[in-house]
């Protein structure tokens, strides 16, 4: 399943019984780590267009190194999608890449600007993200070997489901919608 992502991502209040309970299964906290995200629109296909954005690309800037990302969310056409073609590489020197995207026409159109803590176990990853202008969120994400899309999904549902916390509501949408107002 490489380049694939499954993730479920839901507003969180308080943060504090998840990160006991990730923390009694033996997941250790990552140090927190500032990203700044600045989302581009391609000059050859505008990523607003349709009614429901499914095509993202993010340069990421963090102390712990820049990636360049490209995001297909499915079904595409839909509001609630179920996964993504994700595509991602880091990048050594971000402001020539931030340069050479302006130069080619891709135009930013948003940044997030988030503090995330990560949790990692054997199949899952959970991470933190205080979203500024956004808010608190929790994404999970399944990192395990599957057989299919529908599999992987199941698992971490049921690995969200074997918690037995309430973690707010589900949100179907990415930062940049937010940041955005697009409902989708």
């Amino acid at each position: 399943m490489q380049y694939i992502e499954i993730e479920k991502k839901f507003a969180l209040p308080d943060p504090s019984a998840l990160q006991d309970a990730l923390e009694q299964l033996g997941a250790k906290p990552s140090e927190p780590s500032r990203q700044i995200d600045v989302y581009y629109n391609a000059p050859h296909r505008d990523f607003l267009a349709s009614e429901v954005i499914s095509d993202w690309l993010r340069l990421r800037t963090e102390d712990r190194g820049s990636s360049l990302n490209f995001k297909r969310w499915y079904p595409v056409e839909a509001v609630t999608k179920t996964h993504a073609d994700e595509f991602e590489s880091r990048v050594n020197d971000v402001e020539a890449v931030r340069r050479m995207l302006e130069a080619l026409d891709f135009q930013p159109l948003v940044t997030v600007d988030k503090t995330r803590l990560e949790y990692r176990l054997p199949d899952v990853e959970v991470v933190f993200d205080h979203v500024v202008d956004g808010g608190d969120f929790v994404e999970f994400e399944f990192k395990g070997d599957a057989e299919s899309i529908d599999d992987a999904t199941e698992r971490l549902e049921q690995f969200i489901a074997s918690l037995q916390l309430d973690l707010g509501e589900e949100i179907n949408r990415g930062y940049p919608h937010m940041l955005l107002g697009r409902e989708h």
